[in-house]
């Protein structure tokens, strides 16, 4: 079970922090982290990390904006969200996944199992 906190509304250059907090993740390695979709637009992988080794990716526009951290105790993750900007406006959805390809949209969806209830950040002025 994945629990997200932290959305909202900011201005463009603002900032912004979400939180997904786990439970009941048994594997021994898996990716962490979030997922956004945009009104009108196809789902894409935003930032993950993996809960052995903290290796991150993040989608080319995030780069330089967002990190994704994780507090292996809390079995929670963050995702700091920098100089936002209007594109960044979606709901934004944890995840978890044994398949690190999902993120980069190679991978299937059918690979995740579990999400969160959804964030929505608006980025607006």
């Amino acid at each position: 079970q994945l629990v997200e906190s932290g959305g909202g509304s900011v201005q463009p250059g603002g900032s912004l922090r979400l939180s997904c907090t786990a439970s009941g993740v048994t594997a021994d390695w898996y990716t962490i982290g979030w997922f956004r979709q945009a009104p009108g637009k196809k789902r894409e992988g935003v930032a993950c990390i993996t809960n052995t080794d903290g290796s991150t990716y993040y989608l080319d526009s995030v780069k330089g904006r967002f990190t994704i951290s994780g507090d292996n105790p809390k079995n929670t993750v963050y995702l700091q969200m920098n100089n936002v900007k209007p594109e960044d406006t979606a709901v934004y959805y944890c995840a978890v996944s044994q398949d690190p390809l999902v993120w980069a949209g190679i991978g299937s969806e059918s690979s995740i199992d579990a999400w969160g209830q959804g964030a929505l950040v608006t980025v607006s002025a």
